[in-house]
């Protein structure tokens, strides 16, 4: 095998070693970027709903609060202000979701899923827990959900959700006498979902995924083009002439031109050590006729 197959066969396998270390460190980056732009995302949304929440509370409850009979309004409830924005911004982005989930809710349309539920159970089971990330398959490819928890700290909020007597006439009227009550001080009633999915952002990173590898693999190409070409002039081309003087003076051919041993690299020194060999060998030969 010649000197430049066996420098292009070196430089091929420390390549694919390098791609292939290349490729699991950026495909590891480009998964994490597309993860961190869908938490951006949930964190978003989550802002948004705290925001409906609380201007709801504070600047739209008291004044309905005034207007009806006994001093509620389904309009008053933040968590049903929220969901009912998000429901309207969900026809143009039907992805996409904001829950507040619930075991026992008071509007059945509240009522959690299996694996929601199976988020609230994880908050009950575990009081400390601020926040849940999960990550789960659909038809329309992976979701990622945040949800935090929803816990009773206030015992005002017993009073609607108590015992049926003790709520409002309105809101038993609403929603019946059997749905969202028995909660208690300090349980862990239900859960603010946040779902986004991951499908647009996963492909983003695939497809930036898949260019920096063409251009790993055209930079490489182009680099070993651009070696075989200085190979070829500064080692390949200097040393086959040194071979090839070699092999006419090994038949006796004393007259061939010497090389050219310009500059002060290996190649150039290599000349000149030749051309002084093969000086010598002719003055020996010389004496030795004599």
């Amino acid at each position: 095998m010649k000197l430049q197959a066996k420098f292009n066969l070196a430089m091929a396998g420390a390549f694919l070693l390098g791609l292939g270390l290349a490729a699991a460190l950026s495909w590891q980056i480009a998964n994490d970027n597309a993860r961190q732009e869908v938490l951006r995302q949930a964190a978003l949304i989550a802002s948004e709903g705290d925001g409906v929440s609380l201007y709801t509370d504070q600047e739209i409850a008291p004044l309905l609060a005034r207007a009806s009979p006994d001093g509620f309004a389904p309009q008053t409830i933040p968590f049903l202000a929220t969901q009912n924005v998000f429901r309207r911004i969900q026809k143009d982005w039907p992805a996409y979701s904001y829950k507040i989930a619930a075991l026992n809710p008071t509007n059945p349309m509240d009522r959690a899923a299996d694996w929601e539920g199976d988020i609230i159970n994880t908050f009950r089971n575990d009081p400390k827990l601020p926040q849940l990330i999960t990550t789960r398959q659909t038809v329309a490819g992976p979701v990622l959900s945040v949800a935090k928890p929803v816990r009773i700290t206030e015992a005002g909020c017993l009073t609607c959700h108590s015992t049926p007597d003790r709520a409002p006439q309105v809101m038993t009227a609403l929603y019946g006498p059997s749905n969202g009550f028995g909660w208690k001080l300090g349980s862990t009633v239900a859960a603010t979902i946040v779902s986004v999915p991951m499908r647009v952002p996963l492909e983003h990173a695939r497809q930036t995924f898949l260019v920096l590898l063409a251009a790993l693999v055209l930079v490489f190409v182009l680099m070993v083009a651009a070696m075989n070409v200085l190979l070829r002039v500064f080692i390949v081309k200097p040393v086959g002439a040194v071979a090839a003087m070699a092999d006419e003076v090994s038949l006796g051919k004393m007259d061939v031109p010497e090389l050219p041993a310009k500059g002060d690299d290996e190649i150039a020194s290599l000349a000149a050590s030749f051309n002084r060999m093969r000086r010598s060998l002719v003055q020996a030969l010389k004496l030795l006729d004599e």
